[in-house]
């Protein structure tokens, strides 16, 4: 169960390879990859800004309610902050149980709920400005299927 937030890149087939090493209970990986789009058509840039020690606490809480509701063999969680430029990885999840269901399902809570629950703030940069992107109602209206009943 890892939780990451940096500034660095990440590489995908090295973390993958990391996150199923020796572990033969894996039936299957589901995995999240997200791209900084470019909202404003000129190949803007997008900051983020989080603070430190509260966002890490907020993402294992996170992961914890997945490993909660599924039966899991492993979690993984990055997300960048900093600058980040136009097709740029910002965020990685992957779940891995012995059936694929479960880690479909799971990864897909992950970052439903990292949509709406981690505390990022995103400055997008682009040709007339910055503005600060406001939280989608539909970020949030997916996020609720999760909710216990």
């Amino acid at each position: 169960m890892t939780v990451r937030v940096q500034r660095e890149d990440f590489d995908i087939g090295a973390e993958l390879s990391a996150f199923t090493a020796r572990n033969t209970a894996i039936g299957g990986v589901c995995l999240f990859v997200g791209l900084v789009r470019d909202m404003t058509g000129h190949e803007g840039a997008m900051t983020l800004e989080h603070y430190p020690g509260m966002t890490e606490k907020q993402l294992q809480r996170i992961e914890a309610e997945a490993r909660d509701r599924w039966p899991l063999e492993n979690t993984l969680i990055i997300h960048r902050v900093g600058r980040l430029e136009a097709g740029e990885q910002i965020v990685l999840v992957a779940a891995a149980s012995a059936h694929r269901e479960a880690a479909f399902k799971a990864a897909r809570f992950l970052i439903d709920w990292l949509k709406t629950q981690a505390p990022f703030w995103k400055l997008e940069h682009g040709p007339d400005g910055d503005r600060w992107v406001a939280a989608k109602d539909d970020d949030e209206q997916i996020a609720r299927q999760w909710e216990a009943p």
